[in-house]
């Protein structure tokens, strides 16, 4: 009788311990397969003084292009259309924004580019290219030279990562840099974020659907991510 119900005992502590650490461990938990979370328009990272951007211009006429260009742009010609060369040498070559949110383009002079996105500033040029008659059929190019994320903390693979186009989630950051391992804390995942002057910090929780809704849901430039580890990390810490 003892016996059996040592086992009781034991299998029950094997339960509960599993329930709690289900709890601890996986996001997304009070979503389901008929649950709809509407996905807010996203317009974009927004241009900040110190970014640096590539901006190239392509044209069917070569020349018209090459003096908007930082480095002449190669083509070749297949038949008769000549088609751009978009070389790794090319996309290190780009414009820094100053403090004041302007950038120093050829023929252009300053022009102010913080506050717009990548979008923006390509219809910008687009659009002042045509209107004053120096090219009527531009192809604008705009990349973001800068674009970083910092993570750190109880993650498998904590570093700096590049980001090559300008949207990315946090979670597929998280999954970038390899995903929590088993001590970081899910509910209390810190992203910090410099904007206008400020520091802001977001405290997002993985294990709620609540996380798309953060705005630091999807990052932007230079974000730092923190993992929390947990008490048993801690512990583990503190008795070495």
């Amino acid at each position: 009788m003892m016996r059996n119900l040592l086992r009781c005992l034991v299998l029950c502590a094997v339960v509960l311990t599993s329930c709690a650490s289900h709890k601890k461990t996986v996001y997304l938990q009070d979503a389901n397969m008929d649950m709809a979370v509407k996905i807010d328009n996203y317009e974009g990272i927004k241009i900040q003084p110190q970014d640096v951007l590539s901006i190239t211009i392509y044209s069917k006429t070569p020349e018209l292009a090459d003096p908007f260009n930082l480095i002449s742009v190669r083509y070749q010609t297949i038949g008769d259309i000549e088609i751009p060369l978009v070389t790794n040498q090319q996309n290190m070559v780009g414009y820094v924004v100053d403090k004041e949110g302007n950038i120093d383009f050829p023929m252009f002079g300053k022009i102010r580019v913080a506050g717009l996105t990548r979008e923006e500033l390509i219809t910008f040029i687009k659009d002042k290219l045509i209107a004053e008659n120096y090219i009527n059929d531009p192809i604008v190019s705009v990349k973001f030279l800068n674009f970083r994320i910092f993570i750190s903390g109880e993650i498998a693979n904590p570093g700096v990562y590049e980001v090559t186009n300008d949207r990315i989630t946090l979670l597929e950051a998280l999954t970038m840099a390899g995903d929590l391992t088993i001590y970081g804390r899910r509910d209390n995942i810190r992203i910090i974020r410099e904007k206008n002057g400020e520091r802001k910090i977001y405290v997002v929780d993985l294990r709620t659907a609540a996380l798309f809704n953060s705005p630091a849901y999807y990052l932007q430039q230079n974000d730092y991510i923190y993992v929390e580890p947990n008490n048993h990390r801690i512990k583990d810490a503190n008795r070495r």
